[in-house]
């Protein structure tokens, strides 16, 4: 493939990997998991821990195999078409309602500036509708317009992290951090589970180097290196950022908090401050969506021409872009925002971290799978397996069950496939 169809080196390809991962997750959990005190703390080290194993056997996959459009297409070489399928679909459900959420987050930190966008359930839901369909209309420029962008947000987005790795180290060395001056809930074991399915919603994202494997130069040498570099550097800044945040301030204080990252800053350094970090949290909200919103057209181009649905469904504009999923994966988000109009915001959060993260985890499950099947560090392998389906418990029966019934959707589809596939790059749509 060209380069023109293969615009992601190394720099790129890492970016798109920090930036799907820093975005609404980091800057709308802590008030989710403040409630849980050192447990979330806990949940932090595990979420990260499990997240650089899986990595580990995603990149490793990639160098076994880096003639595959992608690890989707691997999953389903592995395990067969059926199993490869509904894995990818199951990805791709996490993928758009995760669209809904950033959506929302990422409108939420932009009424800070402009208080109408969240006067009520209706604006805000529309105005994310907006925000939404605004970037899906940039990536149906194209792949590399929607690189440079996420190359342009993710450097912006690290701002509002290096302020609050910054303020900390202000405050350690003037001896104005003390972490034991308000009190937190101890450490609870049972409380775990479904603490580390929450923070792992932040990791979420990492593995998109690889989903996007067609589109990165190099890939058996690019996306280890992107993945585990953008996986280690994320998950640092996020350990640090997060224990600050939680355990410098009162638990009740950041519990209530629509910004918490924000007003984190706030107190410590004062209003202007506060409201610059929501600006950078709101452009990393963005950021993440234009990484996601290009995901979820990729995962069904992947499925196509890895041959487990209609080439149809894959096929491309004139600018390679997979319109039509692309479209329809908008359009599935969409419904999804405006179906919670009228629903408390703390519950249409829990409800889509819960459900996005469930959905995402069965990939992840796949995957390592897959690397068992195929003999790929085998070890690793094992230990991200048992890792995902505890942290997919951890999610609850309704989101397990929700995550399972979307995932079953996909055999109409695949039973529609036919016996023949025509590539869907030999049949581009303009």
């Amino acid at each position: 493939m060209s380069e023109t169809k293969r615009p992601f080196g190394f720099w790129t390809a890492t970016a798109l990997v920090i930036g799907n991962m820093i975005g609404s997750g980091f800057f709308a959990l802590p008030a989710q998991l403040a409630p849980f005190g050192f447990t979330s703390v806990a949940a932090w080290i595990a979420a990260i821990a499990g997240a650089m194993v899986i990595a580990w056997v995603i990149a490793g996959l990639a160098r076994r195999v880096p003639e595959a459009t992608g690890t989707l297409a691997i999953c389903a070489t592995a395990l067969g078409p059926l199993p490869g399928v509904l894995i990818a679909w199951s990805f791709w459900v996490g993928v758009w309602s995760a669209n809904a959420f950033i959506a929302l987050t990422a409108v939420r930190y932009l009424a800070v500036f402009w208080p109408p966008l969240a006067s009520s359930s209706l604006t805000l839901v529309l105005a994310a509708v907006g925000l939404l369909w605004g970037i899906t209309l940039l990536n149906l420029r194209g792949a590399r317009a929607a690189g440079e962008f996420q190359v342009a947000t993710t450097l912006i987005k690290l701002v509002p992290l290096a302020a609050i790795v910054l303020l900390l180290a202000q405050l350690g060395a003037s001896g104005g951090l003390a972490l034991d001056a308000h009190p937190h809930t101890p450490f609870v074991p049972g409380q775990l589970a479904s603490a580390v399915t929450f923070a792992f919603f932040a990791m979420v994202g990492f593995e998109c180097a690889g989903v996007a494997a067609e589109r990165v130069r190099d890939p058996g040498r690019t996306i280890p290196r992107a993945t585990l570099v953008g996986v280690g550097l994320t998950g640092l800044l996020y350990l640090i950022a997060w224990s600050g945040i939680i355990l410098a301030m009162p638990q009740e204080t950041v519990a209530g908090a629509n910004a918490p990252v924000a007003l984190f800053v706030e107190a410590f350094w004062g209003r202007w401050a506060g409201l610059a970090v929501a600006g950078f949290a709101a452009v990393a909200a963005i950021g993440a969506l234009n990484g996601w919103v290009l995901l979820q057209g990729e995962v069904p181009l992947g499925m196509a021409r890895a041959g487990v649905i209609p080439a149809r469904v894959g096929r491309t504009n004139a600018r390679d872009v997979p319109a039509a999923a692309l479209l329809a994966s908008s359009v599935l988000a969409t419904v999804l925002v405006l179906s919670n109009a009228s629903r408390d915001t703390a519950a249409i959060y829990d409800f889509m971290l819960r459900v996005t993260t469930a959905a995402t985890l069965w990939f992840y499950a796949g995957a390592c799978l897959s690397a068992l099947v195929l003999g790929v560090l085998r070890p690793a392998a094992a230990i991200g397996l048992v890792f995902a389906l505890w942290a997919i418990w951890g999610a609850g029966y309704e989101a397990i069950g929700l995550s399972l019934l979307l995932m079953v959707t996909a055999i109409p589809l695949y039973l529609m496939r036919g016996s023949a596939q025509q590539p869907a790059e030999e049949a581009p749509v303009t």
